[in-house]
């Protein structure tokens, strides 16, 4: 498989470069630009970009700018950063297109994870349908949970949560995030099922049902990291 090539647009070096040094760790080509003319001009040339990174405030051009630009030719998934914590800014993001909303100072690690979360969504790696964490392993094509190599039974909802939760693998998950992406977002109910589902998929997990970490008046992450080291 080639190497994914990644657009990450911020006019400070300093940025580029940490965010650059990550997602090389992770086998991933970075190109950057420093501007926002620039981004379009390295987006439009390279062509076969799987992902971009833009940043809000730039010279020349803006990345609300950018991300109109690209959208008129391309679905590419993008991630905003900004330093502003403004939700206009937000759902502006999102009605633009834009996949990911990520506020300054972030960790360069949860950026990686959401870069991943993206990348499989979109189909650009995880052709295999196989995802492992730790002891689990989810054959989404079959439908199934191994754990330790053994099935577990799980209901056609605790399978689609789980697998969410893989492929979010340390990001922290509003329970609201979580209905919308798993219940979708016509599902009216109350969000708290989200807590009644969560303990039912413990139970049946085990000792792997520990991976799954409640962040108090928040929701979940997933980490399969403790597990491993058991």
């Amino acid at each position: 498989m080639d190497t994914l090539k990644i657009l990450v647009v911020d006019d400070e070096a300093r940025m580029r470069k940490l965010v650059r040094d990550f997602l090389v760790k992770q086998n991933y080509e970075v190109i950057e630009a420093g501007d926002g003319a620039e981004a379009l001009d390295q987006f439009f040339s390279v062509r076969d970009i799987a992902l971009v990174i833009l940043d809000v405030m730039m010279p020349k051009m803006d990345g609300w700018e950018v991300c109109r630009e690209i959208r008129k030719e391309s679905k590419v998934p993008i991630i905003m950063l900004t330093a502003r914590g403004d939700e206009r800014d937000e759902l502006l993001g999102f009605e633009l297109g834009v996949d990911e909303y990520i506020s300054k100072p972030f960790s360069p690690r949860i950026l990686v994870a959401r870069v991943e979360a993206l990348l499989r969504r979109s189909g650009a790696v995880g052709g295999d349908d196989i995802l492992k964490a730790g002891k689990i392993e989810i054959n989404k094509a079959a439908h199934q949970v191994k754990i330790d190599g053994k099935l577990v039974e799980l209901s056609f909802k605790e399978f689609e949560l789980l697998t969410y939760f893989v492929e979010n693998q340390g990001i922290a998950l509003s329970r609201e995030k979580i209905l919308n992406s798993v219940w979708n977002y016509d599902y009216y109910g109350d969000a708290r099922t989200i807590d009644t589902h969560v303990k039912k998929l413990r139970a049946k997990m085990g000792d792997a049902g520990s991976c799954i970490k409640t962040i108090w008046g928040m929701g979940y992450k997933f980490d399969s990291a403790e597990e491993e080291n058991r």
